[in-house]
């Protein structure tokens, strides 16, 4: 992997934002990522290594206390940018920009370092789930041996039972194994995975595939909850109507980068968003006509 970092002292917010003056839990600036790969374009045999840039010079920040969603098309590399912030890179990724986590800028062992022990990340899939291990055991996680090990062990039973009652999971769930597990307990499983040891930033890629709306919703008043005791959340969705019923602000993700980063209300009328693409969503939701393809259109 090569990775090549260029951290400025200075965080500068995305055009548009508008946001609360928070402490910043996580900054990104100017992160661009790439791979080295044959050119798909070119003759098998005679192909050539390019850089395929996914993401392009993406600005965001989450401050302490709210939730953040970035809203883009499925499939448009927002998951790379949820790798990214865990430090989970490629091998032949290519990698320029800056980070900071809690005003330390961090590099791709930093991230590693912070993973499960700072920021947790709330995976997109429940197959994440081991199907053939009980949901406690998965929960508390390996524990060592010993007396060490014992007393580790009966510390976080004792925290995995205290977030089971916090979300409303009954006590028999942690004897479970995952297909026993409505979709909704799922979710809330992996969320309580993720807060185990009391991260400060929680990304969630996706976190409602396959859900009702009515779960949905409960889904993400669950990460709501955990904003407003002094977290912070990086929701990562393709549902920007879901998106504007629980977070503080929207960053707007599209080719790869984030073309607005601005407040909830800025939705309320499309002349308050600043890029024609953020209007275009406006438009696309379904009490306004499905008419984005027709507004992004007259707007370019």
């Amino acid at each position: 992997m090569h990775t090549d970092a260029e951290f400025h002292h200075h965080h500068r917010h995305a055009s548009g934002s508008r946001h609360p003056q928070g402490r910043h839990l996580l900054s990104v600036e100017h992160l661009s990522v790439g791979f080295k790969m044959y050119d798909p374009a070119a003759p098998y045999f005679r192909a050539q290594k390019v850089d395929a840039p996914v993401i392009k010079d993406l600005t965001l920040s989450v401050h302490e206390g709210e939730m953040l969603a970035l809203v883009g098309a499925s499939g448009s590399g927002k998951t790379l940018l949820a790798d990214a912030i865990m430090g989970l890179f490629e091998p032949n990724a290519r990698v320029t920009g800056a980070m900071w986590f809690e005003g330390q800028r961090c590099d791709a062992a930093d991230l590693a370092r912070l993973r499960g022990h700072g920021i947790s990340l709330v995976p997109q899939s429940v197959n994440n789930l081991d199907p053939l291990m009980r949901v406690g055991e998965q929960v508390v996680g390996a524990c060592g041996r010993g007396r060490a090990g014992r007393e580790r062990r009966r510390q976080r039973m004792e925290r995995m039972r205290e977030l089971f009652r916090a979300y409303g999971l009954a006590a028999e769930v942690e004897r479970m194994y995952p297909h026993e597990l409505s979709g909704g307990m799922a979710r809330r499983v992996l969320l309580i995975c993720a807060i185990m040891d009391d991260p400060r930033l929680i990304v969630a890629d996706e976190p409602t595939p396959g859900l009702d709306m009515d779960l949905a919703i409960h889904a993400l008043d669950d990460l709501r909850s955990f904003a407003d005791g002094g977290g912070g959340v990086l929701l990562i969705t393709h549902d920007l109507e879901l998106a504007l019923s629980v977070a503080d602000r929207v960053a707007v993700f599209r080719d790869g980068t984030v073309v607005e980063e601005t407040a909830c209300s800025s939705f309320a009328a499309p002349e308050l968003l600043a890029h024609p693409f953020s209007r275009a969503l406006w438009h696309a939701m379904p009490e306004h006509g499905f008419s984005a393809l027709h507004e992004e259109g007259r707007e370019r």
